[in-house]
């Protein structure tokens, strides 16, 4: 169902209790401008404090925001270092049974004048959506990079930010298109003390619910175009120059004289020409902003059953697809040799005593990682020995190797990594079985930056179905790295676990030291080596996990 199936387009929310009406009018709820009701403004308290007292309750106060940058408008659920960026929330899948983005996530764009409410609704509706994985992308991050001249002008207040040519939209339309399509971003932050972008960008990674708001969130079309429901928060213009007023003074250290002077030269104006006028391209119109709890409502139940409909099983997916198929060319195995089949052997006994498994499972980690390194690419060079002759041999020719392991079982694999790889760099991917779905999710995401330069080798221990190695590869995807650069490595794998990988990825290398041809109804390998990162590290088998998608946390 597409958002304009909604019998109400545009339709205005009022929050009175037992009043829902459709259609609206200009003017309808009373919308003035600073000059019709400016005198009735006590404007002469220069405390930010002072202005708390003219605004309504609505909802009961709130702690003034102390943040600066348009990064404290959207935060992710994932922290930002220097060096790396960790994800910190669980994901669903976002891809089908062959690799490709099931359907894109749904966009909702948030219009509105300057302070109307529009952060505000948005996190609202975030809270009653009660979804895993909702972005929120504000048009402040996208103003662009002003010139010296400009910057001057910002800093006596003569500058229009409030104009759509004071905007990215390339680099707006650009990233929305991104995360559209499950991939991550880099988004710039906003200093509006400086009127600059700060030298790092956050990552933003694509989700099932996408909200992005601004004041000119409908003034471009290919941005329209993105966007599957758009609504504008009108709220009255008094209200919003006073919350302005409060936010400029006491989070971006202007002063009252100031705030005024540009929001009757660029603000209003900005408003009447360009903001407003779009309130007629949105499928709903909410007056009162965050008191408007009968819009918000509604808007809720629509994205609900828009969300139900992307609903997607991907292992049951996998279960049923690519059987019978004779094992890819892709794959590699590592040669059956008395000693492998006798470590295996031993690793597969569940008599085996926890050191001696350890043991064991390091010796034939070290043989598939050497295995391995032989697929990387290499390239003729000439090096002249001590004794001053030639010698025609082999250099690796990419930039650099970065371990991703899948933990937990697949951080065993790095010290292996580190002893034969000198300078490999490590990143980590946590997937986690939810219980009540049975599908895999990502719960926690470091990965060194310019991953994408990088041959990556990814590790896990065991892979059955091969959705948890399916959705680490995705995530390596949507952080530019090449297909042909990823190497999946695992101790055991299952057939259907190498089908659905090499199915859906099919320039993804593939290197195990033995498959087994079964899966149980409980995804575990058959005749398999049981739960390895319990067996590893001693703990308990979590009921009901399959081999590879462990319920446990990283340790």
């Amino acid at each position: 169902m597409g958002c304009r199936s909604l019998s109400f387009a545009p339709l205005r929310l009022l929050a009175r209790p037992g009043c829902l009406r459709q259609g609206w009018a200009p003017g309808d709820g009373g919308v003035a401008g600073l000059g019709q009701r400016q005198a009735c403004l006590p404007l002469c308290s220069s405390s930010a404090e002072s202005l708390d007292r003219l605004l309504p309750a609505v909802g009961g106060r709130r702690s003034p925001r102390k943040r600066t940058t348009s990064q404290c408008k959207s935060e992710p659920p994932l922290l930002r270092t220097s060096k790396r960026t960790i994800y910190t929330a669980g994901r669903p899948p976002w891809y089908n049974e062959h690799g490709t983005q099931s359907k894109e996530a749904f966009a909702i764009g948030l219009g509105g004048g300057s302070a109307s409410g529009k952060t505000t609704v948005a996190r609202m509706i975030i809270e009653a959506l009660d979804v895993p994985w909702v972005v929120l992308l504000s048009m402040d991050s996208f103003y662009k990079v002003l010139t010296t001249q400009q910057q001057e002008q910002a800093a006596h207040n003569n500058f229009n930010f409030d104009h759509p040519d004071a905007f990215d939209f390339d680099l707006i339309v650009s990233t929305l298109k991104k995360l559209k399509q499950g991939k991550s971003v880099k988004v710039p932050v906003y200093d509006f003390t400086t009127h600059s972008r700060k030298k790092d960008w956050k990552t933003l990674y694509g989700a099932n619910v996408i909200i992005f708001e601004g004041i000119m969130a409908f003034a471009d079309k290919a941005l329209l175009e993105l966007l599957d429901m758009k609504i504008f928060v009108d709220t009255d213009s008094d209200i919003r120059l006073v919350r302005r007023l409060r936010r400029d003074i006491s989070e971006r250290g202007r002063d009252i004289e100031g705030v005024i002077k540009q929001y009757n030269k660029f603000v209003k104006p900005a408003f009447d020409q360009y903001i407003q006028p779009t309130m007629r391209v949105a499928d709903i119109v909410v007056p009162w902003g965050s008191g408007n709890t009968v819009a918000i409502d509604l808007i809720v139940q629509h994205m609900h059953s828009q969300l139900e409909e992307r609903e997607l099983s991907v292992r049951a997916a996998l279960a049923s697809a690519h059987q019978c198929h004779p094992l890819p060319q892709t794959l590699s195995v590592l040669k059956s040799t008395p000693q492998v089949r006798g470590m295996h052997t031993i690793i597969r006994d569940k008599e085996t005593s926890r050191d001696e498994f350890i043991f064991y499972s390091k010796r034939l980690m070290r043989l598939l990682i050497e295995h391995a390194l032989s697929f990387l690419p290499f390239q003729d060079c000439v090096v002249q020995t001590p004794q001053g002759q030639d010698y025609a041999g082999k250099c690796y020719a990419g930039k650099q190797i970065t371990g991703v392991s899948i933990l937990r079982a697949g951080e065993t694999m790095e010290p292996a990594l580190r002893a034969v790889c000198k300078d490999v760099r490590i990143g980590t991917i946590l997937i986690q079985t939810n219980q009540l779905t049975g599908e895999p999710e990502l719960h926690y995401l470091r990965l060194p930056k310019d991953i994408s330069d990088d041959h990556v080798i990814l590790t896990d221990c065991t892979v059955s179905t091969g959705a948890a190695a399916m959705m680490a590869v995705r995530v390596l995807l949507d952080h530019d790295v090449p297909e042909d650069k990823i190497f999946l490595l695992s101790l055991l794998m299952a057939e259907m676990g190498v089908h659905s990988v090499a199915y859906a990825f099919p320039r993804v290398r593939i290197i195990t030291t033995a498959v087994d041809k079964r899966v149980n109804d409980l995804f575990r390998i058959i005749p398999g080596i049981g739960n390895f990162g319990d067996r590893y590290f001693g703990t308990d088998a979590a009921p009901d996990g399959s081999d590879e998608e462990e319920v446990a946390s990283a340790s």
